[in-house]
């Protein structure tokens, strides 16, 4: 059935998002700041700020669901309390006033520091910085009258994803045959979400009302190490297994103490220097999806970066 969805933001995952529901027929509305997005005749790219009240009425008129992607304007715990509580509670606002469900592509951190894998039925109650700021976002949807589903998701990978770990700090540089120096450990395994996939989970999660007021995980590959998935890159690139470093913690701690941006990233280093294993299998049960085998994930991730390096739109290096 071919029905409205409004999608709010268009980084990685909303830009998925709108082009998974475009490409299956969907109307979407893609709501930014600037009016960017990705182009499809079924893509209405509208410039709103989805923070103000006033502006969501006209946008949000029909839909059955919105995709709520937007992110904080700078990596730090000050400017998410800041920006993010203020935008999701008009979204949630305007979203129940139309009867739609919104959703939320959600972290894990408000799991907190976890021995073992971490899955849906553990307390997500973290209470410092950056991570108390997402258990704060948790109680404000479970207060809201509004349906909701959060599905969360561990460090990205995938066409488009840039600013992340797996992103442009990764890709690029082992295509290029550089020494690639990763946070944490090489050899701890960490789970990466391939973003198609959390896509997917969020688009099935709004159409399906049995889920709906609920945390799931996104559908997750078993985790790897940082170590494989350079390899991984590499084999997928055509190119030598570069060099490989990792930057302890400690580092990231001492340089904290006169760089907040350090301090910021120090706080969950723990997930690349401690093993970090999501289990999603409840969830893809629930959302009757699996996720895409990372070899699969690595290989359409490289043609995307290769593509980007081709036509200007990537750094070679």
């Amino acid at each position: 059935m071919n029905t409205v969805h409004v999608v709010t933001g268009a980084g990685p995952v909303g830009s998925t998002v709108a082009l998974q529901l475009a490409d299956a027929g969907h109307q979407v509305r893609l709501l930014t700041r600037s009016g960017s997005g990705p182009v499809h005749p079924l893509i209405d790219r509208r410039q709103v700020d989805v923070s103000r009240p006033e502006a969501l009425a006209e946008a949000f008129d029909g839909a059955v669901a919105v995709h709520h992607c937007i992110h904080g304007s700078a990596y730090d715990a000050r400017v998410w309390r800041a920006e993010l509580p203020r935008a999701e509670a008009a979204v949630l606002d305007a979203a129940g006033r139309v009867g739609a469900v919104v959703v939320f592509p959600e972290s894990l951190y408000s799991y907190g520091p976890v021995d073992g894998p971490l899955t849906e039925d553990l307390p997500r109650t973290a209470t410092t910085g950056k991570l108390g700021v997402r258990t704060e976002l948790l109680a404000q949807r479970e207060a809201s009258a509004t349906a909701t589903v959060s599905v969360a998701a561990s460090d990205f990978y995938g066409p488009a994803v840039r600013n992340a770990h797996a992103g442009e700090r990764l890709v690029p540089t082992v295509l290029a045959g550089r020494t690639m120096r990763v946070l944490g450990s090489l050899d701890q395994p960490h789970a990466f979400t391939y973003v198609p996939d959390l896509a997917a989970a969020m688009i099935e999660a709004a159409a399906r009302p049995e889920l709906w007021n609920s945390f799931l995980h996104a559908p997750t590959a078993a985790p790897i190490t940082q170590r494989r998935l350079v390899e991984l890159v590499a084999e997928a690139g055509g190119v030598a297994v570069p060099r490989m470093s990792a930057i302890p913690p400690w580092v990231l701690r001492a340089s904290g103490v006169v760089s907040r941006e350090m301090r910021e990233l120090a706080e969950t280093a723990y997930m690349f220097s401690d093993p970090f294993v999501l289990d999603s299998s409840a969830s893809e049960q629930r959302l009757g999806l699996s996720p895409t085998p990372v070899e699969a994930g690595l290989g359409a991730t490289v043609a995307w970066w290769r593509a980007e390096q081709a036509t200007g739109g990537a750094s070679a290096a």
